[in-house]
């Protein structure tokens, strides 16, 4: 795979090393969704989401040998408007709420001292919204073939075989990514009736209940976040329904949690997902930050556009040491975007 082999080279190199005083800035936000176990071989299209408790582990000993802080997102935010040169920062933050964080990362978190922010969407923690990736992952698992009329036309595939599933999946998904969010939750509806996948039995199979969440909420070195009500693709919807999920998912939150929320992540969050508009709605909900799924390291001058934080993600598919030093050294980055410093429009 040519990410991999770049990284690998990066590794080689001493990139991690050489290109810290231009491409790594001031610090990172790492995404992280699942820590648990590793799974099966085979069809399995969001295991991306998954990195291993060992593979956590490895990667906060890493931070730690580095000499890099590892800091809370308030203290992120503390350290863009007044740097502290030679200090490099990593903030871990969590997406969506799922049980995992609190069974698998939290004993590793804890063991290293590490503090984190868990972004939550209330309707998880309701069982009213729907994890719709998963759902179209079980779907295909259980069905021998798939048929559905689409507003831009027929999709008819054969999934008998694991490999075909892994091409088909990755097929539908990004033809109804690109599409509005009504058709993707329509198809992938009529997709889990037909297999038999039920939505709810799915989310509170993976996400955690409001009675941990008042827990979790209490402990030291744990912030939560906001991740709207019902996890939707904000830039596909019209301003007051993306107002109504931004805002109304902070008030959600400091009701059942009794504590104030001052954080919030865009779901998905790329540029496809959340814009400039988002950004200024995230800001006028009167969230101190808003971060991404943008790639990139931070910068001074991200102090000027706190609802628009780019982040790396640390996932399921690059669970090794070369990889990691890549992205901790701002490069891929920094060569992806010819040096630009900031993607906010």
């Amino acid at each position: 795979m040519a990410i991999a082999a770049a990284f690998r080279m990066m590794a080689a190199m001493g990139a991690d090393r050489w290109s810290r005083g231009f491409a790594q800035g001031a610090g990172v936000i790492l995404t992280l969704h699942h820590v648990r176990g590793a799974g099966p071989r085979g069809f399995a299209p969001n295991a991306l989401l998954d990195v291993t408790p060992g593979f956590l582990d490895h990667a906060l000993r890493l931070i730690r040998s580095e000499g890099y802080d590892i800091v809370s997102l308030q203290e992120a935010l503390a350290r863009l408007r007044n740097p502290q040169p030679g200090r490099f920062f990593v903030a871990l933050t969590f997406d969506d709420g799922y049980r995992d964080n609190v069974e698998e990362a939290w004993p590793v978190l804890a063991k290293h001292e590490a503090p984190w922010t868990l972004y939550v969407t209330p309707g998880f923690a309701d069982r009213t919204a729907r994890l719709w990736w998963l759902e179209l992952e079980e779907a295909i698992r259980a069905l021998p073939r798939l048929d559905l009329v689409l507003p831009d036309g027929r999709f008819t595939a054969r999934t008998g075989t694991e490999d075909e599933k892994t091409r088909v999946f990755a097929r539908l998904y990004w033809r109804l990514r690109r599409g509005p969010e009504a058709t993707l939750l329509s198809a992938i509806s009529a997709l889990a009736a037909e297999a038999g996948v039920d939505s709810a039995t799915l989310v509170e199979r993976e996400c955690l209940p409001w009675e941990t969440l008042r827990a979790l909420s209490g402990a030291p070195g744990v912030t939560i976040g906001a991740h709207t009500l019902t996890h939707p693709m904000l830039a596909k919807h019209d301003a007051d329904v993306a107002r109504r999920e931004i805002a109304e998912s902070r008030q959600r939150l400091e009701d059942e949690l009794g504590i104030p929320i001052r954080h919030f992540a865009y779901p998905v969050g790329d540029p496809g997902s959340a814009g400039p508009r988002d950004f200024a709605l995230a800001a006028q909900a009167g969230f101190e930050s808003a971060v991404t799924t943008r790639a990139g390291h931070l910068f001074p001058e991200h102090a000027g556009h706190l609802h628009a934080l780019p982040r790396v993600s640390l996932n399921g598919l690059h669970q090794n040491e070369a990889a990691l030093r890549a992205l901790l050294s701002g490069l891929p980055f920094w060569l992806r975007s010819r040096a630009r410093r900031l993607d906010v429009g």
